[in-house]
C-alpha cells in the first residue's frame, strides 16, 4: 500500500511541476503576442492587464485540470494542454480580429477594464469549452 501512495505523490508533483512549467511558456508566448508588456502593467497597476492575464492564467489551469483528469499519461496530458493552449491562443486572434473597430490590445494597454474584463470572460469561458473537448 506504500508504493501506491508513493506512485500517486510523485505522479501530482510531476503534474503540478509540468503544469506550471507550462504556464509559463504560454504566458511567455502571450506576452510576445501582445503589444503591452503584462508583468510591467500589473506592476504600474494596470487591472484592465491583469484581468486579461489572469484570465489567461485561469484558462490554462482550466485546460490542464481537463487533460490531467482525462487522459492516464503525463505525456498524454501534455498534448493535450499544449493543443489546448493553441486553441485559446487562437481564440485570442479571433476575439482581435471579430472587433476592428477596437483595437482590443491597445484599449487593454491603456487600461480599458471592460476591454480587459471581456478578455478574461473569452479566456475563462473557451477554456471551458475546450476542456470539455478534450479526449
Amino acid at each position: 500500500m506504500t508504493d501506491f501512495w508513493e506512485i500517486i505523490f510523485v505522479e501530482t508533483a510531476a503534474r503540478y511541476s509540468v503544469v506550471i512549467l507550462c504556464t509559463i511558456v504560454f504566458l511567455a508566448v502571450f506576452e510576445i503576442v501582445t503589444s503591452y508588456r503584462n508583468w510591467v502593467e500589473i506592476k504600474r497597476g494596470n487591472f484592465a492587464v491583469a484581468m486579461a492575464t489572469g484570465g489567461k492564467i485561469f484558462g490554462i489551469a482550466t485546460i490542464f485540470r481537463y487533460s490531467i483528469e482525462h487522459n492516464d499519461t503525463l505525456m498524454e496530458s501534455i498534448g493535450w494542454g499544449i493543443f489546448g493552449f493553441i486553441l485559446l491562443l487562437i481564440g485570442y486572434f479571433i476575439f482581435e480580429f471579430l472587433t476592428p473597430t477596437i483595437n482590443i490590445d491597445e484599449e487593454i494597454g491603456k487600461g480599458n477594464n471592460s476591454v480587459g474584463f471581456i478578455s478574461m470572460m473569452i479566456s475563462i469561458g473557451l477554456a471551458f469549452v475546450i476542456g470539455a473537448s478534450i479526449g
